[in-house]
């Protein structure tokens, strides 16, 4: 919105008014996506996010979807406005983005910017973000597991004019839709995003009539406040301190038998927190990398679980949160590394480990890892009964981890998406591939005195004559951890069976993949068979502690077996009748007679481990960009962003990328780049106190 009149005071009611309002727009902006797309990834998966900036570019609202592309689009909407600029809009204008290079998620997902106009002038800005299944890369679904730079993962649009004064601008739709698979989705996709921002439009111009312009800005604005206000109130409750948490990417798809570290600490100083991943590897050659606004953004998923679910969620809640990702890191990858597996695989790791190290803060409000895997299925092919090619991306439910009170959650899309899977019918409906089981996994959840959830299992049959597969999974090797004793989840897996064999085998067995978890363009035939395995979430807490009749209960349901029972929480449970169990008389000790093997890497079993530990407050975090000292006076630059090259800049704090407006100031009698002076003083401040740590 535009700036308030500083005369004007808003009561409680009025303020919670046009909040829910605001949001609820943000939720029609959804629904009208949902009811008017082609393909089953908004329809049915809501594989989307709608979100609400004031004139200035902040964030004023947003709805409950993707979590990963809520905080990305932070990024996003910043780089469009910056690259362009704030005043070059007209009435009827919509923008398109999908660079990742520009603050996007990854390729497939694109952003859809209106400016909203009320008596000649922005007063706001709205935005949606979603993922098209048919981005133009080298598979079908754009998801390539082997993937080795940004241009095999799709087309790449900067910010572009879709449509000028409401009119399409034909030209730019003639070049995306050339380059798709499924021009007729990808077509009705984008509409159903541009008829989605249209709503937002006319809902907010309805409220502006309702409560005038000066109300709804000023309420804008106070909600920006109070967001900032209670999660700073919220940092302020954990102890201060430095907690450092590591876990790995197991591999890339494309270097054999390599495995990455993402290393975080987290340091909070009263009313604010820095997640600073400094130490972890450099970005790798496949597309397991992430971008810093993929980083940033699981980052905040993190913290927006921990917190008051009730906070306002927009600008203001990401305010008392600072990310320090060192370019050229899997955390922050460079220009053009590949990166389509970030999204949906480093960003759930990158939340995992941040409530890995938070548990060691605050162990009564986080829960043991989640599966940790989007299980990305992707195929394409020519329909048999129809002649069209068709391109879809699949993504499973998995477990998630146990927490302080009570069992994970089973078979739900993993932390970043918040999505749906496919339902059977419309699956089957539309694709040729026939599912022949789909169930849960008795056992997969981690053993703990609170489970975790359970993953699933899921069997496809090829009923056309060929159809082309790709796959990005994790979790096969190293199992999703537990915390304070609970023990790993199950590991995930994909494996094929070709017609007429009896055996299933990985990927890399049957046809030679580099990786059996990450792979593109392999062929399979009429017949064959894909199952795929979604992990479990790790259990929180000692299993011997889990009430008996809870571990009957878990029994009789078929979630765990009576080998388990008896193994991994010592109580032994007999079948008395057929679906009938009841608990034996249980031994004094009621120890187990074995435990569930534990993860490779050892310091994640049940939970923190030596990378796990508390560290003291006066202990500075590692990362320096700048060595020595001293402080210049700094100004503001502009570049022009251009088309023949692609030079960047990293804040030299942070590691974010700069769209156009860079703060350069002297340090050490050279001049470096940042996003803004807060930023140098990040710095400097974090200099001087590692100076004085060490004295």
């Amino acid at each position: 919105m535009t700036d308030r009149s500083p005369d004007l005071t808003l009561d409680q009611v009025t303020l919670t008014v046009i909040d829910n309002y605001l949001t609820t727009t943000c939720r029609e902006m959804g629904l009208a996506m949902m009811r008017t797309a082609y393909s089953p990834i908004f329809n049915e998966s809501l594989d989307f996010s709608c979100v609400m900036f004031d004139s200035r570019g902040r964030m004023i609202a947003q709805a409950e979807f993707c979590p990963s592309q809520i905080g990305t689009i932070k990024y996003t909407v910043e780089w469009m406005l910056e690259e362009l600029g704030y005043d070059v809009y007209k009435p009827g204008d919509i923008l398109l983005m999908n660079d990742p290079y520009r603050g996007s998620g990854h390729v497939p997902e694109h952003t859809i910017l209106k400016a909203v106009f009320h008596e000649g002038r922005i007063v706001a800005f709205v935005a949606n973000c979603a993922h098209l299944a048919e981005p133009g890369a080298k598979a079908p679904g754009g998801l390539a597991g082997d993937a080795t730079d940004i241009f095999q993962e799709g087309l790449r649009i900067p910010p572009v004019w879709l449509m000028r004064e409401g009119k399409d601008q034909d030209d730019i739709w003639k070049i995306i839709l050339s380059n798709h698979r499924t021009p007729m989705v990808s077509y009705g996709d984008l509409k159903a995003m541009i008829g989605s921002v249209h709503v937002a439009e006319t809902r907010l111009l309805n409220l502006i009539r309702s409560y005038g312009l000066d109300t709804v800005s000023a309420a804008s604005q106070d909600l920006i406040a109070i967001a900032e206000r209670r999660m700073r109130e919220e940092i302020r409750r954990i102890p201060d301190g430095v907690y450092e948490f590591e876990d790995v990417i197991e591999d890339d798809g494309v270097t054999p038998d390599t495995s990455y570290v993402i290393r975080c600490a987290v340091l909070v100083e009263g009313d604010e927190l820095t997640a600073d991943f400094t130490g972890s590897s450099p970005q790798c050659a496949g597309p397991m990398n992430a971008t810093y606004a993929v980083t940033g953004s699981a980052v905040y998923n993190a913290l927006l679980h921990l917190t008051d679910p009730t906070i306002p969620r927009n600008e203001g809640c990401y305010r008392p949160v600072h990310i320090v990702a060192p370019p050229g890191t899997i955390v922050n990858c460079q220009y053009p590394a590949a990166l389509v597996g970030g999204n949906t695989e480093v960003s759930p790791r990158v939340t995992d480990i941040v409530f890995g190290a938070l548990a060691q803060a605050i162990p009564d409000r986080v829960p043991a890892s989640l599966g940790g895997t989007s299980c990305c299925f992707l195929f394409g092919g020519t329909h048999p009964d129809t002649g069209q090619l068709y391109s879809h991306f699949h993504f499973e439910g998995i477990g998630w981890g146990g927490r302080p009170t009570k069992d994970g959650n089973s078979q739900v899309i993993v932390i970043n998406g918040n999505c749906r899977n496919t339902p059977v019918e419309i699956f089957e409906t539309r694709y040729p591939l026939a599912i022949e089981s789909y169930r849960l996994l008795e056992d997969s959840g981690g053993p703990g005195h609170h489970r975790g959830g359970l993953g699933i299992e899921r069997i496809f049959t090829v009923r056309s004559p060929e159809i082309t597969v790709s796959a990005i999974f994790n979790r096969m090797l190293v199992q999703p951890f537990g915390l304070h004793g609970g023990r790993p989840g199950m590991s995930s897996g994909i494996h094929v069976r070709r017609a007429g064999e009896q055996a299933w085998r990985t990927f890399k067995e049957a046809f030679g993949t580099t990786s059996p978890s990450k792979f593109s363009g392999i062929v399979l035939k009429q017949g064959d068979q894909v199952r795929i395995i979604a992990p479990g979430g790790g259990g929180w807490g000692d299993p011997l502690k889990r009430e008996p009749e809870r571990v009957l209960r878990d029994v009789t349901e078929g979630l765990v077996t009576p080998t388990s029972a008896l193994k991994d929480y010592g109580i032994e449970v007999s079948e008395t009748a057929p679906g009938k169990f009841a608990v034996n008389p249980r031994p004094p000790s009621r120890k187990g007679e074995g435990e569930r093997s534990s993860p490779p890497n050892p310091s994640l079993t049940g939970g923190m481990g030596e990378k796990g530990k508390y560290l003291s407050p006066t202990l500075p975090l590692s990362h320096s960009p700048i060595p020595g000292g001293g402080q210049g006076v700094g100004e503001w630059i502009e570049r022009d962003p251009g088309y023949l090259s692609f030079d960047v800049y990293n804040c030299a704090y942070c590691g974010k990328l700069i769209p156009r407006r860079i703060w350069m100031e002297e340090l050490d009698g050279k001049r470096h780049p940042f996003c803004n002076p807060t930023c140098h003083e990040r710095l400097v401040h974090r200099r001087e106190k590692a100076v004085s740590s060490k004295q």
